[in-house]
């Protein structure tokens, strides 16, 4: 069944004339006569009673009737939303950050990216930067937002953003807040407040052992504003991306030798075909100036740049 088979069908059941359903649908009347001759054939039946003055449904074309109009009913529909999802009308674009990307770095993209497209809504999905791939790779995701101390899987394409340095959360009247900068060697058997979703910290650790530093964890918790409450407190020092520190009681020192850093990056899936809201959130990502605080990121190699939608 020709979808052109449903609109003549529909519009003889209307007028009940071959010639005017003909003007309607812009097609010759043996063109619209042959297309009724084929829906008749394959739906086992006459549709229609052709009498001289009197063409009508059939008790055949009566039961279909309703079936067809649903059918034209959701094609249009699907049409409407195709032509909307072109024109950025009514979109849901489902976004993913790293749970480690405090809101503060992302609220002005995302408020510019709604001026400039208002008919798209905006979904933010929090995860760990594991559970952003395996979402992404679903579909479950358009794309995300993280950053990671190995390199990128294959899977995915990625646009950096901005880098930062890590750096020693201390509370005022800590000693080491007396120093320009930390030293990791400063740090050995220091108490230590962990966020138990530090994407580098297995990398860090890896390194701080092989120069015989270690931390003493006195506690940890998934909730930044927690960890940095305990580092007010004085319970110990914090290890946090320089950019995620909000608490203003609380001072931050570099830390040096060795130094960490991370790129976070826009992510997609490589060789996936991208909407034009993804494109267009792409487009305003490139063009955002991200805080002064942030380092520039490194050079991206061109194949890993984030495709444009098609």
């Amino acid at each position: 069944m020709e979808m052109q088979q449903v609109r003549y069908f529909l519009a003889l059941a209307r007028t009940l004339n071959f010639t005017r359903a003909a003007e309607q649908s812009n097609v010759s009347q043996p063109a619209l006569t042959r297309a009724i001759q084929q829906l008749e054939h394959e739906l086992g039946g006459p549709l229609f009673h052709r009498e001289r003055q009197n063409t009508h449904l059939s008790e055949l074309g009566r039961m279909m009737l309703p079936y067809l109009e649903q059918i034209h009913a959701q094609t249009e529909a699907a049409k409407a939303q195709a032509r909307s999802a072109k024109k950025l009308d009514n979109v849901t674009l489902r976004i993913g950050v790293m749970c480690t990307i405090g809101p503060q770095m992302i609220a002005d993209l995302i408020v510019k990216f709604r001026m400039a497209h208002p008919n798209v809504d905006l979904e933010v999905i929090e995860e760990g930067s594991a559970e952003l791939q395996e979402m992404l790779s679903k579909g479950e995701l358009n794309l995300a937002l993280f950053g990671l101390p190995e390199a990128l899987d294959v899977r995915f394409h990625g646009l950096p953003l901005y880098s930062e340095r890590f750096v020693i959360a201390l509370p005022a009247d800590h000693p080491l807040a007396a120093q320009n900068v930390v030293t990791c060697r400063d740090t050995h058997e220091q108490p230590y407040v962990s966020r138990a979703d530090c994407e580098i910290f297995d990398h860090a650790r890896r390194q701080l052992r092989a120069a015989g530093v270690l931390w003493k964890k006195v506690f940890s918790s998934e909730r930044d504003d927690w960890v940095q409450g305990m580092i007010k407190a004085g319970l110990g020092f914090g290890f946090f991306p320089e950019l995620s520190v909000t608490d203003p009681g609380l001072v931050t020192r570099r830390l040096i030798d060795p130094e960490f850093t991370r790129t976070i990056m826009l992510v997609t899936v490589r060789g996936r075909p991208h909407s034009p809201a993804v494109g267009a959130f792409v487009q305003q990502a490139r063009a955002f100036k991200w805080p002064p605080a942030a380092m520039a990121p490194a050079p991206c190699d061109p194949e890993d740049e984030l495709e444009d939608a098609g």
